[in-house]
């Protein structure tokens, strides 16, 4: 029957996985999963068929994201795109290139966030935050035009992760949330990092 419901091994046997690869997939909010009043996990036959003929077909692994959204996020942050931010005007072409070069390291901490699961470890957004205030100092931007600059990054980001999880089949609602969680958890600390320091360097004037 199409409603028959499977225990975790069920799913297994039925996807031609070990049950601890459902259990990881379920985890991420990649296979749709119930919980039984016990607590137990349990599958729709009709639901695991479906998944298995959609997002299973693309791996969403944080080395895959990282690949994918690195090639969209290039697309995002092009200088077409940027050469339409006042802020970015405002900069010679050697402060241009070495917010783009910025752009990767924001990028790449980022990804290593989304794959931990140390929600506390706030050093590496922290220290983004007063490189971005430094930078944009440097550069004769004010704070305002830094934050721009941050939400510009940041706004790339998002909808380049987005992108992925949509070609990637990604039908969990959780793990959507999740991900958008964490992306505005990392760079809200980026934010008030740069703030902070930004105005710590006017003080200091």
């Amino acid at each position: 029957m199409s409603d028959e419901w499977l225990s975790l091994s069920g799913a297994a046997q039925l996807l031609g996985v070990h049950p601890s690869t459902v259990r990881s997939w379920s985890d991420k909010g990649v296979l749709p999963t119930h919980r039984t009043s016990g607590g137990h996990r349990r599958y729709r036959r009709d639901e695991v068929l479906l998944w298995a003929r959609t997002a299973r077909q693309v791996r969403v692994e944080p080395e895959s994201v990282m690949q994918m959204a690195m090639k969209n996020v290039r697309m995002q942050i092009g200088e077409a795109n940027l050469q339409a931010e006042g802020w970015y005007q405002k900069l010679d072409e050697a402060a241009r290139a070495e917010y783009r070069s910025s752009a990767r390291q924001l990028f790449h901490g980022l990804m290593a966030y989304l794959a931990s699961k140390d929600e506390q470890a706030v050093s590496e957004p922290h220290a983004i935050g007063r490189d971005y205030a430094v930078r944009a100092q440097r550069n004769g931007l004010d704070s305002a035009d830094a934050t721009r600059a941050v939400l510009f990054f940041r706004n790339a980001l998002i909808e380049s992760m987005m992108k992925v999880y949509r070609e990637a089949n990604v039908l969990s609602g959780q793990a959507w949330e999740d991900m958008l969680h964490k992306m505005h958890a990392f760079t809200d600390e980026i934010l008030v990092s740069l703030l902070d320091t930004y105005q710590t360097l006017e003080s200091s004037k």
